[in-house]
């Protein structure tokens, strides 16, 4: 992707984040949730893509981790780039860390939906979507506080 390109897309996607904003919701909170919906998008591939191979428990401990080193990434460069960051593998590493609590509420989420409801155990996508939810605030403040300081 070009770097003028990448710009656009930044200045676009700050514009609509800026009239978001007005509804009195965090600039910050705004792109860790746009950034949080592509990771929901990672995290369902992922699962998708495993579930024949690993099954869904398997498939879904790995697709967070996939999700959550994309949305890592991402927020490294675009919700949180007004930060001082420091090395990029100890950020990343205390990302994970600050956000075990999310982990817990998030998977905790999926496993108990695809284990007692056939819907989810079918159709994992509803599962991810609650967990998601459930893990985001979580994650929000702990990485706000502790990764992205």
């Amino acid at each position: 992707m070009s770097d003028t390109f990448s710009r656009r897309l930044l200045n676009g996607l700050d514009a609509g984040v800026g009239l978001l904003a007005r509804t009195g919701i965090g600039a910050d909170f705004i792109r860790f949730a746009v950034v949080g919906t592509l990771g929901f998008c990672w995290d369902t591939g992922t699962v998708y893509a495993l579930r024949h191979l690993t099954g869904l428990y398997i498939a879904g401990f790995l697709s967070y981790f996939v999700a959550s080193t994309a949305n890592w990434a991402l927020n490294r460069v675009w919700t949180f780039r007004h930060k001082d960051h420091g090395a990029a593998h100890v950020q990343w590493a205390k990302f994970f860390a600050a956000n075990l609590i999310g982990f817990a509420f998030n998977r905790g989420t999926y496993f108990t939906l695809i284990s007692i409801s056939s819907l989810c155990h079918n159709q994992p996508i509803f599962a991810i979507i609650a967990g998601s939810a459930a893990g985001l605030l979580f994650n929000y403040f702990l990485s706000k506080r502790f990764v992205f300081s």
